[in-house]
């Protein structure tokens, strides 16, 4: 590992380890604000807090899947995640990875404590509604999404060296 991806490394784990504590925080807030599930608190009129226990994945996918086989998928793509992690060449990199790492680490504290993940957020507009969503849900779409940008990114990149060279 060279200076560099051991510095990239650093960055993207404590990056990942400061979004498991705002979205454990946040979720702790919000678990007081609405301590049932089912309870809801109109803010906007876009826009609710509400308690929602997702038993599933994404949009409660895969709900009737039992909450350890979801930990142990989670930890073994937290590792995947995590020797990409080691081998990142940029901090753009890092940090998406970080972020998804994070987010996913935050999610399995929820199943290993409740075994469901906690969901607040509730936006809706114009007849449509987005499903509940929390914190590290936010950091796993932004994180995956960097991780596609810098994939992209790095692919152009390899094609115009490879253009140089020829």
């Amino acid at each position: 590992m060279t200076p560099a991806n051991a510095m990239h490394l650093r960055f993207g784990l404590m990056l990942s380890v400061v979004v498991v504590f705002v979205d454990q925080a946040v979720k702790t807030l919000m678990l007081a604000l609405l301590p049932w599930p089912g309870s809801e608190w109109t803010v906007t009129g876009f826009f609710n807090l509400v308690h929602v226990r997702n038993h599933g994945v994404g949009f409660g996918m895969m709900s009737g899947i039992a909450p350890w086989a979801l930990v142990v998928f989670s930890l073994s793509v937290v590792c995947i995640l995590v020797a990409w992690l080691k081998s990142a060449d940029d901090r753009f990199t890092a940090a998406a990875l970080g972020l998804t790492i994070g987010g996913a680490v935050g999610n399995v504290a929820d199943r290993v404590t409740s075994g469901a993940v906690f969901d607040f957020l509730d936006f809706h507009a114009f007849g449509y509604h987005w499903p509940a969503f929390n914190v590290a849900d936010s950091a796993i779409v932004i994180g995956v999404a960097g991780a596609l940008i810098g994939s992209v990114r790095e692919s152009r990149r390899a094609a115009a060296d490879r253009d140089r060279r020829l």
